[in-house]
């Protein structure tokens, strides 16, 4: 089997360099073919984005441009309704029936997986990668139902990942970076001052998009 193909969602509000450092780690440490960011549309268990889909998705685009392996994918910003992962991971599979896909998620998000919809599906259709940070031991705030899936599915060796196209949990520890988007948009929110603060925190093209289009003005509460 091929490597696995790694898929990165959220709303990337906007998306800055601990977003491009997580992937390239994940990619290098996991022998990832690619990883494809999915900016979410609508996204179901969070606030609303404070940038319009359109500009998160330029903003993607400018960031990964100079990134070999990593790439992105507008699906979920054309489809109307709700930003389903599971909607996503079942049009990948289609696309890609015997191929093996790695859902990046971050450890809160895992957490919160059983109020996701249909979430047990997912692991039929994707493996699970757990950005963890290093020592901290989330399995233990698991709710009964995903300890479940947990005990069935987790695996220490990230080869699983080749062996099979879906189905396994991996926890992968990566560098933290200390970068907040809620942060940068409070800052951004200041005008000139605040561009000055962020700067080196998004890649330059990102940042002179948002200049130029006077994103983060306004709204600098929003999570």
């Amino acid at each position: 089997m091929s490597s696995p193909l790694g898929i990165f969602g959220g709303t990337f509000d906007p998306i800055h360099c601990g977003h491009l450092e997580l992937a390239r780690e994940l990619r290098a440490g996991l022998d990832l073919a690619a990883v494809r960011f999915i900016p979410a549309g609508d996204p179901p268990h969070r606030a609303a984005p404070v940038a319009p889909a359109i500009h998160r998705l330029a903003m993607v685009e400018l960031a990964i441009a100079d990134h070999p392996g990593l790439a992105v994918d507008a699906r979920e910003i054309q489809r109307k309704g709700r930003s389903y992962t599971v909607d996503t991971l079942e049009e990948l599979r289609r696309e890609t029936p015997a191929g093996s896909l790695a859902l990046i998620v971050g450890a809160d998000t895992f957490l919160g997986f059983p109020t996701w919809r249909r979430w047990r599906t997912i692991f039929e259709l994707a493996h699970v990668v757990v950005v963890a940070r290093p020592g901290i031991a989330f399995d233990r705030a698991l709710a009964p139902p995903l300890e479940e899936e947990w005990r069935a599915r987790f695996r220490d060796d990230a080869r699983a990942l080749s062996t099979e196209p879906a189905g396994s949990i991996v926890v992968m520890p990566i560098t933290p970076h200390a970068i907040s988007a809620s942060a940068i948009r409070a800052e951004l929110a200041r005008g000139a001052e605040g561009i000055a603060a962020v700067r080196g925190l998004l890649p330059a093209a990102v940042l002179a998009y948002i200049d130029r289009n006077q994103l983060y003005r306004s709204r600098p509460d929003a999570t």
